[in-house]
C-alpha cells in the first residue's frame, strides 16, 4: 500500500455533524477562515505525497471509502489549503471542482484524533 495523503483531525466545527445527512464532510487545515471553522473537520500535518486517483481508498480512522471521482481542483486545494469536500454519493463525476467523490456509504462520525489517509494498492 502506498500512502498518497495523510493528516490528523484536531478539531471539529459545531456544524460538522449536520452535513452527515447530506453525505458530506468539509476538510480544512488548521488556520481555516473563521467563517468556515464551524462547518469543517480541521486537521494538521497536511501531507499530499501524490495525486489522488479514482480507486484509491480514503480512511477516516479504521473506516474505508473507495474514491469514485476526483474534482479538478482537489489535489491543488488539498496540497495548498488542506481544503476539500468529501462527497459520499458514489458519483463518477464531481458536482464541483473541489469535491472528492467516495462510494455511497454511511458516514461513520469523525472524532478528534482520527487519522485521515488515502492509500493506493
Amino acid at each position: 500500500m502506498t500512502v498518497i495523503y495523510e493528516t490528523n483531525v484536531v478539531e471539529l466545527g459545531d456544524m460538522v455533524e449536520s452535513f452527515y445527512d447530506d453525505q458530506m464532510i468539509i476538510l480544512f487545515e488548521i488556520g481555516a477562515p473563521e467563517e468556515m471553522r464551524e462547518y469543517c473537520v480541521l486537521h494538521e500535518k497536511n501531507q499530499l505525497h501524490d495525486e489522488i486517483q479514482v480507486d484509491d481508498t480514503l480512511y477516516i480512522g479504521e473506516e474505508s471509502y473507495k474514491v469514485t471521482a476526483v474534482g479538478s481542483a482537489v489535489n491543488k486545494n488539498l496540497n495548498q489549503l488542506g481544503h476539500i469536500t468529501l462527497s459520499f454519493y458514489g458519483k463518477t463525476e464531481p458536482d464541483l471542482p473541489g469535491y472528492l467523490c467516495l462510494e455511497n456509504k454511511k458516514i461513520k462520525p469523525v472524532i478528534e484524533g482520527n487519522s485521515i489517509k488515502i492509500l493506493r494498492g
